[in-house]
């Protein structure tokens, strides 16, 4: 019996799937895959434990005009696409890499909140106060290895 409801489960998640890949906006590339997402929802998550995180369009795109670097994680099912088709634009012309997730319930998941979030900005360090040592460069080593894999993703597209 156990191996019927485990059987379902399966079916409804993967229906899940794909229905968040149907609410995708066109523009939403390059887009994350399975794998990457796990590691941006990871890093996000620990960025917003230690309040190195920016939240929204707005906080986003005031962050990135004062000049400060990060990685910018955009949600791919925003409606309508209007208010986040110029983050990319900004993101480019600061040279911050950027990256596409399929949902906006599981980033602002990600990053702490239980409002659905368009798009978050992942930086190194804090607004306020320091972290430490140990926390620093569990963040650093994170926010590389996601950085890496966003440019790789990013130059095989162009």
């Amino acid at each position: 019996m156990g191996g019927i409801d485990s059987e379902v489960e399966k079916s409804a998640q993967k229906e899940k799937e794909q229905k968040k890949l149907l609410a995708l906006a066109p523009i939403a590339k390059p887009l994350a895959g399975k794998t990457l997402n796990k590691r941006i929802f990871k890093l996000v998550r620990r960025a917003a434990e230690k309040k190195c995180l920016k939240r929204g369009v707005k906080e986003v795109v005031k962050s990135i005009r004062r000049g400060q670097k990060g990685v910018c994680v955009i949600a791919g099912n925003i409606s309508p696409i209007d208010v986040i088709t110029h983050v990319p634009i900004l993101c480019e012309e600061a040279d911050i890499p950027y990256i596409y997730v399929s949902s906006k319930e599981d980033l602002a998941n990600a990053g702490a909140t239980k409002r659905p979030t368009c798009c978050v900005l992942v930086q190194t360090k804090p607004a306020k106060g320091e972290l430490s040592q140990e926390d620093q460069e569990k963040l650093k080593t994170d926010y590389d290895q996601v950085v890496s894999e966003v440019g790789e993703m990013a130059s095989s597209m162009f």
